[in-house]
């Protein structure tokens, strides 16, 4: 307190400072933390590795996180907030099936995607191959909002009449058939479709996605009425 007295006037701007200091030191240890985990997964990454790579003293996660696990669910949680919102802008107030349309783009673009939005690709393809039992809370409140609108969007094609169990199967069919742009190298996506794996193929496989989850939708929806 007598530090910040003699300080005055000038004492604010300099608190100011060093907390904005540590908001930096903070941002980029989470930043690279993302970098390492969707590199090594959880189980193999050191914390000394994070902070070696973020120039920062080991002691940073302990101030800043509290421990690595808590670190690995801030670095889940700041990828999945900078996913793009399910529904695209232009079809938000649409039909189902251009809502639907709308869902299946954003999310093709969210597994494509580089920079921060595509680490998710690479943290979630890691959690599937070694879980860490660790993203159950980050999942449900991120992911679960995202999967609740999907979910309305096919009961709204699908009809009032179908039963629950048949339209959380066209969940799993839309979301897997996204998926495959995490599971799937794209070398192996490029020899399937015998050509490069470029933005406008990228358009027209999740255009034909679309196309084909609605004709599925439908039938559902007809054999169950």
């Amino acid at each position: 307190m007598l530090w910040m007295c003699l300080a005055l006037p000038n004492g604010e701007q300099l608190i100011m400072t060093k907390r904005e200091d540590g908001k930096e030191t903070r941002k980029r240890l989470l930043k690279t933390a993302c970098e390492v985990f969707a590199e090594k997964g959880y189980r193999k990454a050191k914390v000394a590795d994070i902070c070696i790579q973020a120039g920062v003293n080991v002691a940073s996660v302990n101030y800043y996180f509290g421990n690595k696990q808590t670190l690995y669910k801030e670095a889940w949680q700041h990828v999945l907030e900078n996913f793009q919102e399910p529904v695209l802008a232009d079809t938000a107030g649409g039909s189902p099936q251009r809502r639907l349309r709308g869902h299946i783009q954003t999310l093709i673009q969210n597994f494509t995607a580089g920079g921060d939005i595509g680490l998710f690709s690479r943290l979630y393809l890691m959690e599937m191959v070694n879980p860490s039992g660790l993203m159950q809370d980050a999942w449900h409140e991120i992911i679960e909002p995202r999967r609740r609108e999907l979910h309305d969007i096919i009961r709204g094609i699908a009809g009032p009449d179908v039963g629950e169990l048949d339209i959380r199967f066209c969940e799993l069919s839309i979301v897997n058939q996204c998926r495959m742009f995490v599971t799937i190298k794209n070398s192996d996506l490029e020899y399937m479709l015998d050509q490069p794996l470029k933005p406008d193929l990228i358009k027209r496989l999740a255009d034909h996605i679309a196309d084909f989850s609605l004709a599925g939708i439908q039938a559902v929806g007809k054999r169950r009425s």
